[in-house]
């Protein structure tokens, strides 16, 4: 299943979740810069641009084992690299991304509609929530939920659930809008519609080839079907 923007949304959406990396903001650069601090503090060669492109999306967590397997660090590692990790994304947040065009026009068209949004990311909460601040993109949202508010992550429906509970809105009309097979495989065990961006981090494989509902080549293309 999925189509291009063409008509209207099918089912008609009474609320929206919405990804964060990859989809409103590009972080890449975030991930990378932050990556090689830690990595240059533990004393271990850095990774590229591009293994960071196709690791991110699934939880800090699981980036950062997935660095020291790469680099052939130790995964006894594993503790100081998150403590230099959360240290380092706290001051570099925000500094080397940008939000994707697009973001902002479809984001205040979505708030004018009146219906409930919610923030719903991998990302450790605080730094989602103070990235959304940073950039400017914090007063569109009821609800901001990361990877670290509920017991699992994305791609297991649990975060969507809780999220339509947090939001008061029906599983099969709260449209989920992501970047990755993460957000649709989600969705699909949760019961929601899902949404994909073409320009995002999909671990490297065409995003047209993850079924979903709809493609977008920009956020904004939503308001034209609402």
């Amino acid at each position: 299943m999925g189509a291009t923007p063409t008509s209207s949304l099918k089912p008609s959406p009474t609320a929206f979740m919405i990804d964060l990396d990859g989809t409103m903001v590009d972080t890449l650069g975030d991930f990378v810069a932050v990556l090689a601090q830690v990595l240059d503090e533990l004393g271990l060669p850095r990774v590229s641009r591009d293994f960071v492109e196709l690791t991110i999306g699934q939880g800090s967590e699981h980036l950062i084992r997935s660095v020291l397997k790469e680099v052939g660090g130790p995964q006894h590692a594993y503790e100081a690299a998150w403590s230099l990790y959360q240290r380092h994304y706290a001051v570099l947040n925000g500094q080397h991304a940008d939000v994707f065009p697009g973001v902002e026009e479809g984001l205040r068209g979505l708030r004018a509609l009146g219906l409930p949004m919610a923030c719903l990311t991998n990302k450790p909460a605080a730094f989602a929530r103070e990235l959304l601040k940073r950039k400017g993109l914090e007063g569109y949202f009821d609800q901001v939920f990361g990877g670290d508010d509920f017991e699992r992550k994305k791609p297991d429906p649990l975060p969507l659930l809780k999220t339509c509970e947090a939001l008061g809105s029906a599983l099969a009309t709260t449209w989920m809008v992501g970047d990755s097979s993460n957000d649709a495989r989600a969705a699909h065990a949760a019961g929601c519609p899902v949404a994909l961006v073409s320009y995002g981090y999909n671990h490297g494989q065409p995003i047209r080839e993850v079924p979903a509902n709809l493609y977008l080549d920009r956020l904004d293309q939503l308001i034209q079907l609402v």
